[in-house]
């Protein structure tokens, strides 16, 4: 048994390893609109694992990530825009009609208070609303409903605020970052190697987080709150602190997808694009952390192919995968490969019964010999 957990472990190392390096040699092997595409989906593989954290292993489901994650987009593309502008007025807020720069945009001049900010912003959100919730006991359908209600709540605002947010528009035209140009095929290779970095480093952080003391204690207050309660716990603490944490994460996807998609508008951040989040997860297989990595990818990576080969009918395309899956892998993508996992080990159980069956029988044959 232990040899086999052994081997299972460097199974997964060695998997790991060959993704990353695959991952890290993309930029040999394909175009730059392809690996403008791939930067994109491990970007919100990012936020796949901070939602998998609260949902998967915590059990809250969250329909309003979508703040969050447009939370930390706008806090970078507020730094590329006045970056573009050269601290000038950006277009939108011109045409408007002000006449100087609002106090809210004035700290996102400087790239290291806007990076710090697209985390720490989406996380103090998280972290007020979670407590506020969690400690009032609001759980289950009712968190999931704040969550999507706060959502339109936030859409509608920044679509209201156009001389500030640059309303239904959204904020676009960037042109530098950290003083390279953001357009360049060099400097989005580098930030498509830092997304994978960031990726690799998210997940190994994350995994190393629910293999230890806490994971278990998550896994408990998702399957028995009450008893976890009764047992001296207290869930609102760790809902809040995983809520904070997968804000924070999503925070961090979004400025990595501003810096590759080069836009950012209301309508990327809305109810629609944050149930397509729960849905990387839920397709990925919740609870496993690869999966929804692997759900992120393989979704938007169905849908740019089906968008591209079928113009007029990939939305059934994509709506008869999400039935199937949903249909016939109630575990996810994920939870094909338990059960292959599973009937492997039975078949190796049978073959094991028989080989020691074989070898009783040659034995007991031989003491008959002997014996005669």
């Amino acid at each position: 048994m232990q040899k086999a957990i052994y081997q299972s472990v460097f199974n997964n190392k060695v998997l790991f390893t060959f993704i990353l390096l695959i991952l890290l040699l993309a930029p040999l092997f394909l175009s730059d609109f392809r690996l403008n595409l791939l930067g994109k989906f491990l970007a919100f593989a990012i936020l796949a694992i901070g939602l998998d954290l609260l949902w998967g292993y915590t059990g809250v489901l969250s329909l309003g990530h979508g703040i969050f994650f447009g939370l930390g987009a706008y806090c970078m593309a507020m730094y590329l825009k006045l970056e573009a502008t050269g601290g000038k007025l950006p277009d939108f807020m011109t045409w408007s009609g002000m006449q100087e720069l609002p106090l809210i945009w004035l700290p996102f001049q400087y790239p290291i208070v806007a990076i710090i900010l697209g985390i720490l912003l989406p996380a103090a959100i998280a972290f007020l609303l979670g407590y506020l919730t969690f400690r009032n006991r609001i759980n289950g359908v009712y968190f999931t409903i704040l969550s999507q209600a706060l959502v339109l709540v936030v859409v509608t605002l920044f679509i209201g605020q156009q001389n500030i947010t640059g309303g239904t528009s959204g904020v676009t035209n960037f042109e530098t970052f950290f003083g390279f140009h953001v357009n360049s095929s060099s400097t989005q290779t580098v930030i498509y190697l830092i997304t994978v970095v960031v990726l690799a480093s998210v997940f190994l952080g994350c995994r190393k987080l629910v293999k230890g003391r806490l994971g278990n204690v998550l896994v408990g207050v998702r399957d028995g709150e009450n008893r976890m309660r009764f047992l001296g716990y207290n869930p609102s603490n760790y809902k809040t602190f995983v809520y904070t944490l997968s804000g924070g994460l999503a925070g961090l996807a979004g400025m990595l997808f501003v810096l590759q998609v080069g836009i950012i508008s209301p309508t990327m951040i809305g109810i629609i694009p944050s149930i397509e989040m729960v849905l990387w997860v839920a397709l990925g297989g919740r609870g496993t952390l690869i999966g929804p990595v692997i759900g992120a990818v393989f979704v938007n990576a169905a849908k740019t192919g089906f968008s591209e080969s079928y113009p007029e009918y990939w939305t059934y395309f994509l709506g008869a995968l999400f039935v199937i899956v949903v249909v016939f892998l109630p575990k996810g993508l994920m939870g094909l490969v338990e059960m292959i996992q599973e009937r492997r080990r039975k078949v190796d159980v049978k073959q094991s019964g028989i080989k020691e069956s074989n070898i009783k029988e040659s034995s007991s044959v031989e003491v008959e010999k002997n014996y005669s």
